[in-house]
């Protein structure tokens, strides 16, 4: 034992890896869950609590979404920033859990606009520190070798309460009014911020004991340990790697990248120095990774915004039964997932990226299908079911590349400059980022969606965001995981050229 202090209560299981992973989990599955509980409830709220004109509660509506979205894409990097520099991660992360729980009760309360306002604005924050630290506290725990499947399998769970909260929302609102609706947000509140509360990072566990204390019982090895291997295994892959045939140009060329292409070889300017995570947007690759969690947002934000119209129109579905649609999106989200994240940690973020949004181009252009009323009645539900259900599949594809490239490009900023980015390095200013970008996605890709749909028809507006996808599956082919191979096709074209 190292510290003389006697250590926490506790501190095997608290400071376990699984009890980490499941409370960032938590913390992000309480985030969306929330959001979408009382995204349903808002217009019943505006019509009957404040008497808003009912011409009027739709702008009202669509204000008070911005307001979210908006105070997430402002507060994302400072809370990065923040965390970057305070000893533990866990101080800030309950701190994101306050302005949720603030946010809560205004939005049970409140009976006026700027009240409703202010709510949407502290839940807007606290989206943003709990996706910030959050993954940063993911990739502290189980390096960065195990991020792909960990985000991925994450992102599947979370997902459960993308899916159940509107529903469920509704339902309870229909059934028992405003207390059933905020209570439940009380019980998983609760549920929180004990999770949080007890949480203890691996690097404050380790003050105690000689290791970092994972639980041995429960067959886990120590993260460092576990980062050490998994980094000895890269360089012996990388060595044989050398010898391997160039065949398959979608996956990463270890050899073509040069470290010292990530040394800082200058003196940087204050602003740099103040935000030193800045110094990493010179390369290409975490531009391009940025840009995925930006489209990928901008696609959930489109079949968040227009299926329920859709729905209505086509099929005249109410509210509940449109949310029903969901669950066609979400369930091969939910399976899916886990696999696809492995897949990057196994195969590499172009490969993954590649077909993710390659994949996504046809099955984008097929979702105009049932608006041609190719079949009728009931055939045409399940037509529509099934597109959604592909789309799915797509969703879950591209759900982890843009985390783990990012936090792979930075993470060799971070080795080649030692001491630059600080003792926590610049990991939650980076998840900052994404998170600005994943919300500025959240705000461009229902606006886009809307005034495309009317503009020129639904089956149009999947065609221009299938162009979309088409475009950011080439630039990964480009950027992604480095510059791609060249393999057997362009031997093949040089000789050709050569006779």
């Amino acid at each position: 034992m190292t510290s003389s202090e006697s250590p926490p209560w506790a501190l095997r299981w608290r400071s376990n890896t699984l009890f980490i992973i499941a409370t960032v989990a938590i913390g992000l599955f309480t985030d969306l869950f929330l959001y979408g509980l009382v995204v349903p409830v808002l217009p019943f709220m505006l019509r009957s609590r404040l008497s808003i004109p009912e011409d009027e509660i739709q702008s009202y509506v669509s204000n008070l979404l911005a307001a979210y979205a908006a105070a997430s894409v402002v507060s994302s990097v400072p809370a990065g920033w923040i965390a970057d520099r305070t000893n533990s991660r866990q101080a800030p992360f309950l701190s994101g859990l306050a302005a949720l729980l603030a946010a809560t009760v205004m939005l049970a309360f409140g009976r006026s606009i700027p009240v409703l306002f202010v709510a949407r604005v502290l839940q807007g924050v606290s989206a943003a520190v709990v996706w910030t630290i959050g993954l940063a506290m993911i990739l502290d725990t189980v390096g960065p070798e195990n991020l792909g499947k960990v985000v991925g399998s994450i992102f599947s769970f979370i997902s459960i309460g993308e899916l159940m909260a509107p529903v469920l929302g509704g339902v309870l609102y229909e059934k028992t009014g405003y207390s059933g609706v905020f209570g439940v947000a009380a019980g998983v509140l609760g549920l929180d911020f004990l999770m949080r509360l007890l949480l203890v990072e691996k690097k404050t566990a380790a003050k105690y004991y000689d290791r970092s204390p994972s639980d041995p019982q429960d067959g886990q090895r120590d993260p460092c340990e576990d980062y050490e291997a998994a980094q000895s295994d890269r360089e012996e892959r990388g060595d044989r790697d050398d010898d391997a045939t160039e065949t398959d140009t979608l996956l990463p060329n270890k050899k073509q990248e040069d470290d010292d292409s990530y040394k800082v070889h200058h003196q940087p300017n204050r602003l740099v120095q103040a935000f030193p995570i800045l110094i990493c947007f010179r390369s290409p690759r975490l531009l391009v990774g940025l840009g995925l969690a930006f489209v990928q947002a901008s696609l959930l934000a489109l079949f968040d915004a227009t299926i329920p119209t859709e729905a209505q129109s086509l099929f005249g579905f109410t509210s509940l039964q449109a949310g029903l649609l969901f669950v066609a999106l979400d369930v091969p989200y939910l399976v899916i997932g886990p696999v696809a994240g492995w897949a990057v940690d196994r195969y590499g973020t172009k490969l993954a990226a590649v077909v993710g949004f390659g994949y996504l181009v046809p099955v984008l252009i097929l979702l105009r299908l049932p608006s041609d009323h190719l079949l009728s009645g009931a055939n045409n539900v399940i037509l529509y079911c099934a597109l959604l259900a592909l789309n799915g599949v797509g969703l879950a594809i591209i759900g982890s590349p843009s985390v783990v490239e990012a936090s792979e490009v930075v993470r060799k900023y971070d080795k080649a400059n030692p001491g630059l980015f600080g003792k926590n390095g610049p990991y939650a200013q980076l998840y900052g980022f994404n998170s600005l970008f994943f919300c500025a996605g959240l705000t461009v890709g229902p606006l886009v969606a809307g005034a495309l749909r009317d503009g020129v028809g639904y089956g149009n507006m999947n065609l221009v965001f299938a162009v979309v996808a088409a475009v950011t599956a080439a630039l990964s082919f480009l950027f992604i995981g480095g510059k791609p191979r060249k393999g057997i096709f362009w031997r093949l074209m040089r000789k050709r050229s050569a006779k």
